[in-house]
């Protein structure tokens, strides 16, 4: 394998590869971009640059050369300086040194050299598979166009050349809606001040029919006869609220009373239910005799007051 391939291997994993005597080949990501000259989108790459000044022997080179090609470190060192030699054999001659995947070198002048990337390898490995692509430029006219055409076939307008011409159509629209509520507004007048007269006639027609039936009506000096008295027991039924939404239960009365306090002026009905059991004075938002309106309530309390609310219902 080539000393051109080892360095394009290793400048994948590293961001500084020095060819000993030679110089050093660096690397630093660069961020997604689009061309807009040319309608290009690139991907997240890793840009690769030259510096001829690094040329001191960090070790890294050479040692992967000799691991994959399972020879020692000195005959992987001596390989490397016979092929820099050959490289700058190369250059001295004023001709293009091309490194496969890398870049290519041109020699200027002072013995200096110009470095060229590729443009075909991305050395960032997380942007693996992804290439550059041309996106096709919009065309402002050629859409217009078919907006225009597409305007003939829809009921609403598009393009402003097409507003403009038809501006009149909102204020019609508002003149309409306007009209039209002034309208009801007449109607409803009418109609309210008709009933109002019924009303103020059968009210005097009532009145008429009664002053003339206390004017027929014959009174007696003599006193009247006396009627038989009926009795009747009416038992009236008596309805007891069993379903309490309970509020909460307390140890001391004092709180439990500061509590239906609390809840009355919010607007509960609450009462004192009782101890329980376990001596705990039970207070309640309110009570009723249908247990499903009970539920009903109880699932409002819940939500706006106390979550935890619950229903005691006794026999």
């Amino acid at each position: 394998m080539s000393t051109a391939a080892y360095i394009e291997e290793l400048l994948y994993r590293y961001n500084c590869v020095v060819v000993p005597e030679f110089g050093a080949f660096l690397t630093h990501v660069k961020s997604a971009f689009i061309d807009k000259t040319g309608h290009t989108f690139y991907p997240p790459s890793k840009v690769l640059s030259f510096n001829r000044q690094l040329q001191s022997n960090d070790g890294l080179l050479i040692s992967y050369i000799a691991e994959a090609e399972k020879t020692s470190f000195e005959d992987a060192q001596k390989e490397l300086a016979k092929t820099i030699k050959e490289w700058g054999k190369q250059l001295e001659k004023g001709e293009t040194l091309i490194l496969q995947n890398i870049g290519s070198f041109k020699p200027a002048k002072e013995g200096k050299l110009i470095f060229q990337p590729s443009k075909q390898t991305n050395f960032l490995t997380s942007s693996f598979g992804l290439s550059s692509f041309v996106s096709k430029p919009i065309l402002r006219e050629v859409l217009k166009e078919e907006v225009e055409v597409l305007e003939e076939k829809v009921p609403f307008i598009i393009t402003p050349e097409e507003r403009k011409k038809h501006e009149i159509r909102p204020l019609l629209k508002y003149a309409a809606i306007i009209l039209l509520a002034l309208s009801a507004g007449f109607t409803g007048y009418r109609t309210y001040d008709r009933a109002i007269t019924n009303e103020l006639a059968s009210q005097e027609k009532a009145q008429e029919i009664i002053s003339n039936s206390i004017q027929e009506a014959t009174f007696f000096d003599t006193k009247p006869m006396e009627l038989p008295v009926f009795r009747v027991d009416v038992t009236k039924k008596v309805t007891k609220k069993r379903h309490h939404i309970i509020a909460g239960a307390f140890r001391e009365r004092g709180n439990a009373d500061r509590k239906i306090a609390q809840l009355r002026n919010k607007g509960y009905d609450a009462f004192y239910v009782g101890q329980n059991k376990f001596g705990l004075f039970q207070v309640a938002f309110d009570s009723f005799e249908d247990p499903k309106q009970a539920l009903k309530v109880l699932k409002q309390i819940r939500v706006s007051e106390s979550r935890d609310a619950w229903l005691l219902s006794v026999k």
